[in-house]
């Protein structure tokens, strides 16, 4: 979530202030995992009196889980789950290799956003494999291989996944005169980005709302699109800053939203962005599954937001993630039951029609409650089918190394840097700058 993403949308606004050796010296001179910790971390004690045990459970943004806990804990009433969230998946990035670093202080069990999963990778030996002849097939491929390590242990299950489409607002497009229903909107979105900035710049000419919400977000989607943007897949090398594609994009996504005027320029998560849904804040925003359900909150009380089913560039996934479970983990049974019980078919069709996080597996994905939701608040969208259809729209699985994350992160702060006013030139340069000082 992702997402983010980030649920998975990220909060991608500042910079990264601790480096990755730092991290590595960190872990290799660690003798052993400690099983516990006083701050936050899993529980120590093997078990109460009638061999009760508590869990705790660190995620991130919106997995759905509040009402999947106490669901969990009454069909199994020997465990208590203590259910830690922050706020953002940078928030929770820090915090997680923070405590890997140290070796105590993890929960029982953690979720990793995909875009950090292959930093978590080069240190597998530190987590509990969760393969069995169970999970064979259990996931869409390409998610459990993300999770999978270079000795074929599975790491992480899979939550959910982030199949793109564009949410829109519908009685702003009604009242600039275009088409506003959702069949007719997707056709004037087309299915390409040239298409889908043409539709922006007709919507600009007839309304004083911007058309989307951030160009850091636009490109994010774009991006997505591109099977090796930042490294090399063959050795993990950088190869961001000479990748053509990766400076097309830049200067597309630069070019619609500053040029041709249609960003609102709000970065997503923070306080503007918030508000902005209460205001008539942009027209439009690129909407994995999981994005439905962070409008709904902070658009309460707003009328008008509809799917669209077409995403540019044809099919495009941002953002999903992982449990997994840490060795350091007194509990490492219980923790993985847990991390099991989550993710299952069932649970992840409860999570999506709670939040909209979109499933990952593969039963789930045909399951009927599925393909039959809607979304009244998003004038009866049935977001189960738009989702279900932009999931089989996906074709490409972009490479994400183990510099993605802090690669990404500064692009992100560098069209920031743009919308407030920095030259694209200048902040594209010192982009270049601070992907070489990573090595």
């Amino acid at each position: 979530m992702t997402a983010r993403t980030t649920r998975t949308g990220t909060r991608l606004t500042r910079p990264r202030n601790v480096a990755l050796a730092t991290l590595t010296v960190g872990l290799l001179a660690l003798s052993a995992c400690s099983s516990g910790s006083a701050d936050n971390g899993p529980s120590t004690q093997a078990g109460a009196a009638g061999g009760k045990v508590t869990l705790t459970l660190a995620t991130f943004n919106q997995f759905g889980y509040e009402d999947l806990i106490p669901e969990f804990e009454k069909t199994h009433p020997n465990i208590t789950v203590t259910h830690k969230k922050a706020a953002t998946s940078n928030e929770a990035r820090d915090t997680f290799f923070t405590r890997l670093s140290a070796g105590s202080g993890m929960a029982d069990v953690e979720a990793v956003e995909v875009d950090w999963l292959p930093e978590m990778l080069q240190y597998s030996d530190k987590f509990t494999d969760l393969k069995s002849a169970s999970t064979d097939g259990r996931w869409l491929d390409w998610k459990a291989k993300a999770a999978t390590d270079a000795d074929g242990h599975l790491i992480g299950y899979g939550t959910d996944s982030g199949p793109e489409a564009i949410c829109y607002r519908s009685d702003l497009f009604k009242k600039a005169g275009l088409p506003s229903d959702r069949a007719s909107v997707a056709k004037l979105f087309g299915n390409t980005w040239e298409s889908y900035f043409a539709a922006g710049k007709q919507f600009a000419a007839k309304s004083k709302v911007p058309f989307f919400d951030s160009i850091g977000a636009t490109y994010q989607g774009m991006v997505n699109q591109v099977q090796a943007a930042y490294e090399n897949p063959a050795d993990d090398s950088i190869t961001a800053t000479d990748n053509a594609d990766v400076k097309r994009l830049y200067d597309q996504v630069v070019q619609a939203g500053i040029t041709d005027g249609l960003s609102a320029k709000l970065q997503q998560w923070g306080d503007d962005w918030t508000a902005s849904f209460q205001k008539d804040g942009f027209a439009t925003m690129l909407c994995p599954g999981w994005m439905v359900g962070v409008i709904e909150g902070n658009a309460k009380g707003v009328k008008g937001w509809d799917v669209a089913n077409t995403f540019p560039g044809g099919g495009g996934n941002w953002g999903g993630s992982y449990l997994v479970v840490p060795k350091q983990s007194a509990h490492p049974k219980e923790a993985q039951e847990l991390a099991d019980w989550l993710t299952a078919p069932e649970q992840q069709v409860k999570a999506f029609k709670k939040v909209g996080a979109f499933p990952s597996q593969q039963a789930a994905l045909t399951n009927p409650e599925l393909l039959a939701f809607k979304v009244a608040s998003f004038n009866n969208a049935p977001t189960g089918q738009i989702f279900a259809e932009r999931a089989k729209a996906v074709t490409v699985s972009p490479y994400k190394g183990t510099h993605y994350f802090a690669i990404n992160d500064a692009m992100q702060q560098a069209l920031t840097r743009v919308e407030q006013g920095t030259s694209p030139q200048e902040s594209w340069d010192k982009w270049v700058a601070d992907v070489k000082a990573l090595g």
